[in-house]
């Protein structure tokens, strides 16, 4: 088992680099200038060119990427152009928040789906069976900003029930105001993630419900419930592990949008404002940081598929 952790691990390593590399060079073809955010009309054409050399904007993108990456694989991600901030200190102040919110918004998506995925395969073509299904096209086809909008409207603006907007109450300190605010945020991030992994949830039930070992289990008079929850998850995991797994990426770029709605302190509002600047270097701290968060899910998905399945552990 240590060893194939171990080669997923260097396996990743090459495909750090390789995105990185597409990461940067994409970012210094897209339209236009950093430098314009230091650059004002009075400026002489040699002060700009000043500008752009202390900024390494003069040199060609092949050296600045090696001179990027040099200074990243000694820990120095540089100075944000917005903040002046080291860059490391601006995302270590808007991570937890992010992760807060991923971490929530998963455990509710299995928390909801995997029940209802089992019960909705058991009961398949039945009024429960149906209205599940019509959400779930809802939840996957609806655009996450319009879905912020309209809980906003309904428990923010016309309920007054739950804050629309911030992490926290000015002048409240309490975890269940970090959690009022957070409930929004996460069911938005939650909502297509949910309906996705129901409805593969329900897709492995109904395949393991036909499987002899069931018929066999049935046949011996054993309580529907206890074949469902104890023989039939357990061998449902699988599928799910995988989407988990691929869900991440969704998380993190959903992350972005829900964060800027709903205004959450988080690492997608940074995302953000450093791409409408123009911030190189937050840009590709960002990039690299989420794209290890992806690695590293993917990598605890394959070590899941070792732990649940022991065919897998001994290499078959």
């Amino acid at each position: 088992m240590k060893k194939k952790i171990l080669k997923r691990i260097t396996q990743a390593i090459p495909m750090l680099f390789f995105i990185s590399f597409i990461s940067f060079m994409l970012m210094n073809l897209a339209p236009g200038d950093p430098a314009q955010g230091f650059i004002t009309a009075r400026m002489s054409k040699e002060q700009a060119d000043l500008i752009r050399a202390s900024l390494g904007l003069d040199q060609p993108v092949m050296i600045r990427y090696f001179s990027w990456l040099k200074t990243t694989l000694n820990g120095d991600l540089g100075y944000s152009l917005i903040t002046k901030q080291p860059v490391i200190r601006e995302i270590g102040s808007r991570i937890l928040p992010t992760l807060g919110l991923m971490g929530a918004s998963l455990v509710l998506s299995v928390t909801i789906s995997i029940p209802l995925g089992l019960y909705t395969a058991l009961h398949k073509n039945k009024l429960l069976d149906n209205i599940v299904n019509f959400l779930s096209y809802i939840a996957i086809s609806i655009p996450s900003f319009w879905f912020s909008m309209i809980l906003i409207t309904i428990f923010s603006l016309k309920l007054r029930w739950l804050p629309s907007v911030g992490m926290r109450t000015i002048g409240i300190e309490s975890a269940w105001d970090i959690i009022k605010h957070g409930i929004l945020p996460t069911v938005v991030l939650s909502f297509s993630s949910t309906a996705v992994l129901t409805k593969y949830v329900k897709s492995s039930t109904i395949g393991q419900l036909k499987e002899d070992y069931i018929t066999t289990a049935m046949a011996k008079g054993l309580p529907r419930n206890k074949v469902l929850f104890k023989h039939v998850m357990k061998n449902s995991l699988l599928p799910i592990v995988t989407i988990l797994g691929m869900s991440l990426p969704s998380l993190v770029s959903g992350a972005f949008i829900t964060e800027t709605v709903f205004g959450w302190p988080g690492m997608g509002r940074l995302g953000v404002n450093s791409i409408q600047a123009l911030d190189y270097p937050m840009i590709m701290a960002m990039t690299m940081l989420t794209s290890i968060m992806v690695l590293i899910g993917n990598l605890l998905a394959d070590i899941c598929y070792l732990i649940i399945d022991p065919r897998m552990r001994r290499g078959e």
